[in-house]
């Protein structure tokens, strides 16, 4: 995978060289968290950002993790530049070589020094000419595990968010299906591994605290619900009887969950307490229609929902116990109206579904405030959006590739990457909240 967003001619390097090129390594500074450090940048524009080499035996896969992470947040513009282009870093009396770093388009400069516990990371203004923060991260001490990967992707992060204001969702993970088992990756497509046996799992859905996840899977008297500690124990939702019972989704607390339950007469929603023996409690009445797909809003007062109780599949919104009901996706007479898989995003602005457009399904989004509905893909069938923590980002199955993946959507920009390359194709990902290494 390439990082390259600027390339700097060597010439114009070699001609900047003959400048003072030590850096010294920075003194704490004071920082008020959630505000960004003081860059000078257009508005609108994505700082540039230069990463320097990483000393160490895993310098080379630590500075290519933050380049990566801080890439794909798609709010910093980074530098990429070989390291045997740069001048020397040295500690020293002599201030960093910061004309130099601005001619290549940096606004900011990354500093990471290895130390006994971690890593010290200072961030340069390149502007001012001077460090804007330092901070000391305890890194695992075994390079590219999984724990490592994660605290790495944490640190990334909190960087974006000194830069920018906004935290990043490196420090994330997605779960998807392949081959009938729920897998896991990393936000940037690493460490991919199975969490599931053998079987035929669906839509698989993240507790808000990433303790537990949720998903659908055959069973002996029909499908069932089945909630996994991750790394632990495993429980059957047994507050239903059998039949079908399908798209679980928690509520924003974790107590509750929603899914969707019924037989041959059609589906409805029920909500029961995630964790306990309490009945289901039915929340819609569909009378021989289907209702699936539940997401609750950020603060779980209402839910998104999928109903074709007009003949065909639109999105609603209604109060958390069913009440209040509206249509949210409006029906165009003579149109292709099939609009599902509703998902609301983090911040309760918009809510991603999937349409279909021209006899292939795309991922859209409508605004809560304007019911303004927004196209964000047209290349190949698309579907199944899940949002990231940001509410900027979404996880989404397409067959743009050839086979069904995992993309990630951009919405701002409609920029896509690709998130998995499993052999016998991915589906349904579902992306976490922000986590912490353990």
């Amino acid at each position: 995978m390439t990082f390259l967003r600027r390339r700097t001619p060597r010439a114009l390097l070699l001609l900047l060289l003959w400048m003072p090129s030590r850096l010294v390594l920075a003194q704490d500074t004071t920082f008020k968290e959630g505000v960004r450090i003081g860059l000078v940048y257009a508005p609108g524009t994505k700082p540039g950002l230069l990463v320097l080499p990483v000393e160490g035996t895993a310098g080379d896969s630590v500075r290519a993790i933050l380049q990566r992470d801080l890439t794909q947040g798609d709010r910093i513009n980074v530098i990429v530049i070989e390291p045997s282009a740069l001048p020397p870093v040295a500690v020293g009396e002599a201030k960093p070589n910061y004309p130099l770093f601005t001619k290549l388009g940096a606004a900011a400069v990354l500093q990471v020094t290895p130390n006994s516990f971690g890593i010290q990371v200072s961030v340069h203004n390149a502007g001012k000419g001077l460090v804007e923060r330092t901070k000391a991260f305890p890194i695992p001490s075994t390079p590219l595990s999984s724990d490592w990967r994660l605290a790495l992707h944490g640190v990334s992060d909190e960087i974006e968010q000194w830069i920018t204001g906004v935290r990043g969702i490196a420090a994330t993970r997605v779960l998807y299906v392949t081959g009938g088992r729920v897998w896991q990756t990393d936000s940037d497509g690493a460490g991919a591994v199975a969490i599931t046996s053998s079987g035929t799992a669906m839509s698989p859905a993240w507790h808000p605290k990433a303790s537990h996840f949720a998903y659908m899977t055959m069973g002996t008297t029909g499908q069932q619900i089945v909630i996994r500690e991750i790394g632990g124990a495993t429980r059957t939702l047994g507050t239903t009887p059998g039949g079908l019972n399908m798209t679980p989704a928690f509520s924003p607390d974790g107590n509750t969950i929603a899914y969707a339950h019924g037989a041959e007469s059609g589906t409805d929603l029920y909500s029961t307490n995630a964790f306990g023996p309490e009945p289901a409690r039915r929340i819609t009445v569909g009378r021989g229609t289907d209702n699936t797909q539940p997401s609750f809003s950020p603060d779980g007062r209402r839910i998104a929902f999928t109903s074709g109780k007009n003949g065909h599949p639109e999105v609603y919104i209604s109060d958390a116990d069913g009440t209040s009901a509206e249509l949210l996706t409006p029906y165009n007479f003579g149109d292709q109206s099939y609009r599902a898989n509703p998902d609301w995003s983090p911040d309760g602005r918009l809510i991603a579904f999937e349409a279909l457009i021209g006899g292939r399904m795309q991922v859209m989004t409508i605004g809560l405030r304007d019911r303004a509905i927004k196209q964000h893909t047209s290349e190949g069938v698309n579907e199944q959006p899940s949002w990231a923590p940001d509410g900027r980002h979404l996880v989404f199955t397409s067959t743009r590739g050839g086979t069904k993946q995992l993309w990630v959507l951009d919405v701002e920009s409609n920029t896509v990457r690709q998130l998995t390359r499993a052999p016998s194709g991915a589906r349904f990902g579902a992306w976490s909240p922000l986590l912490r290494s353990r």
